[in-house]
């Protein structure tokens, strides 16, 4: 990848209008457009459209795993009324189906939809409050379970019971996440979520999958360290070297020679294939107990809802359906963000924001109907891996929706899938996840982070996420209230660590009085983003902006939709709406009384010691 050349940075100034200010180079900085291989060259063609698919794909594979591998291990073998590899293929089809919905009307951003952590830890509380005496373990812990073989053991029936009971989960978490995006809650609450409310989510997102990460590569230490050597080597080492011209050059290319970083676009891919077949005669690629299939999966299956069993709606599946769709929405949110931010796109509005939650609402409840034990949402390893490739385009996330249904309707083929070595999926799920780690670090410098009041912000905000639920699984004594539901609903939602780090800082940051330049939601510190927007001609950030908009078939009927749905159709933009933002930075608290107006504060300049 080129990296641009130092060069001098304008910005305006806090307090004065038409003045600039001219900074010192910074050598650390690059050229965002020089970041993103795909945005300097156009959509990817299809051949490497297609690898970068299959790398997806892949960090798929790993979630898909993790989620129903630690689930399913509650179960008995044979305790379910239908075979893993059609479990396997119903979770596929339903993140094929929502994927593309997303990505074609939902938020417009290359989101690949996946069955998140958030779902896995609710349905595992669920689960595990339903267990014999003799079954339970201490606390939400998911990796000490052991079958129960003793006469007082349940029958089949009522572990379908509980599976049906988590799929009625799922169904009802999609409900009430499609309803907050018809009611537009996310688009109010998204303009007040400022850096010192992202990155601390993206913080303890990177570090809430290490225990997974860690029970996949623990089948072999040694090939999972094999694979992140690999994948650190191709990716940041051999990311700079770059392949003459070749056959698949985009047509749509104004340069006429176009130079492709292939170590860095397949950096998942090549180091992923190469530890697989080295892992062949290690024989590491048995599959799991929990997800075998004695009998052989038919080669093609049509999915439809309720195929087996209904999902069961029950007062405890809601309570874990409400803890599903609070996580879910934190973590999208989030996700929506972060992508936007890595495609040097604006943040996204409220229409996108509002119609991408509620399309993933419509993936869950199909997910939940076709019998998954887990719902949809933007996934952040994938992100990660957009981050890591450094190209990403609707391009690739269709292909990626497109194999997923396809997989979806071939049990057999989705199988395949379970054939791949777990230290293979942990490698690749631990790099991705440290990527959405580094990526939650650097938004801290969109804010003052030499306030007190920030650093206070932060520190709260991923300690409490983390202590919380560590002190839930440790606890004693399970919280317990007399009520079921309630108790799943908190002990649920006091083990999501995104749910809380993204709660607490959104409290925390709209209820402590602070400045707008502490905030990081005013003119702010530099960051090459924004010093690089404000030399963007208004035309191409029109046109940037544009990419959240519907597509053409659908926002034609935008005017005939009723007023309390109408936050998913894009408004237009008072032009006099930037003139009235460009106010000075007061001091501001959203959500306390009487802090709304501006009242006389010291900036970090007055403040410092000289």
């Amino acid at each position: 990848m080129s990296r641009s050349h130092p060069h001098p940075i304008l910005l305006r100034s806090v307090g004065s209008q038409g003045a600039s200010v001219t900074l010192p180079p910074r050598p650390a900085v690059q050229d965002p457009s020089s970041l993103s291989w795909a945005s300097l060259c156009g959509p990817p063609p299809w051949g490497l459209s297609c690898l970068l698919a299959l790398q997806h794909i892949l960090v798929l594979a790993s979630l898909l795993w993790a989620s129903h591998l630690l689930l399913l291990r509650s179960f008995p073998p044979g305790g379910l009324a239908y075979s893993p590899a059609h479990l396997l293929a119903s979770s596929l089809f339903s993140c094929g189906v929502s994927t593309t919905l997303q990505t074609w009307m939902g938020s417009r951003l290359p989101l690949v939809q996946a069955p998140s952590f958030e779902f896995l830890v609710p349905a595992l509380v669920l689960t595990n409050q339903k267990l014999p005496l003799a079954f339970q373990t201490p606390g939400n812990s998911s990796h000490m379970l052991q079958l129960c073989e003793g006469p007082g053991c349940r029958s089949p029936d009522l572990w379908n019971t509980s599976i049906r009971e988590v799929s009625g989960a799922v169904v009802m978490s999609g409900l009430l996440q499609g309803a907050v995006g018809l009611l537009g809650i996310p688009g109010y609450l998204f303009p007040r979520c400022g850096p010192l409310v992202l990155a601390p989510s993206l913080v303890v997102a990177g570090l809430s999958a290490h225990k997974e990460v860690a029970l996949f590569c623990s089948i072999h230490w040694g090939l999972a360290l094999l694979l992140i050597l690999l994948m650190v080597v191709c990716s940041q080492h051999l990311g700079s070297c770059q392949l003459p011209p070749c056959p698949w050059r985009p047509a749509s290319t104004s340069s006429p020679r176009t130079h492709t970083p292939v170590f860095r676009l397949l950096s998942v891919l090549v180091p992923a294939a190469s530890v697989w077949v080295i892992s062949a005669p290690l024989d590491l690629g048995v599959t799991p107990l929990e997800l075998s299939d004695p009998t052989k999966a038919p080669w093609f299956w049509l999915p439809h809802p309720v195929e087996w069993v209904w999902p069961l709606l029950t007062p405890r599946a809601l309570a874990a359906g409400i803890s599903m769709a609070l996580a879910a929405s934190t973590s999208s949110l989030g996700c929506y963000a972060l992508c936007g931010r890595l495609l040097h796109l604006p943040p996204p509005p409220p229409h996108a924001c509002s119609r991408g939650l509620s399309l993933e609402g419509l993936g869950s409840v199909l997910a939940g109907l076709l019998g998954s034990p887990a719902g949809t949402a933007s996934s952040f390893p994938n992100v990660g891996t957009m981050s890591l490739l450094q190209a990403g385009s609707q391009r690739v996330a269709h292909l990626v929706g497109l194999i997923c249904v396809g997989l979806g309707l071939s049990p057999r083929l989705a199988q395949l899938l379970t054939t791949i070595p777990l230290p293979v999926l942990g490698g690749v799920l631990g790099v991705t996840q440290a990527v959405v780690l580094s990526t939650g670090f650097s938004n801290f410098h969109l804010a003052d982070i030499d306030s007190g009041r920030n650093v206070f912000i932060v520190g709260f905000s991923i300690f409490m996420a983390l202590l919380l639920p560590r002190w839930l699984r440790d606890a004693p004594v399970l919280l317990s209230t007399g009520w079921s539901p309630l108790d799943v609903l908190l002990r649920s939602l006091l083990s999501e660590p995104i749910f809380l780090a993204g709660l607490l800082g959104f409290l925390l940051e709209n209820t402590i009085p602070g400045t707008q330049l502490e905030r990081g939601l005013g003119q702010g510190l530099p960051s090459p983003f924004a010093a690089q927007e404000t030399r963007v001609p208004q035309k191409s950030r029109d046109k940037a902006a544009s990419e959240y908009e519907l597509p053409c078939p659908v926002q034609n009927p935008c005017p005939c939709i009723p007023q309390p749905i109408r936050c998913l159709c894009p408004v237009p933009e008072d032009p006099g709406n930037e003139e009235e933002g460009s106010a000075e930075p007061g001091e501001t608290a959203d959500l306390l009384p009487g802090f709304g107006e501006q009242c006389p504060g010291s900036s970090r300049e007055e403040i410092r010691l000289h």
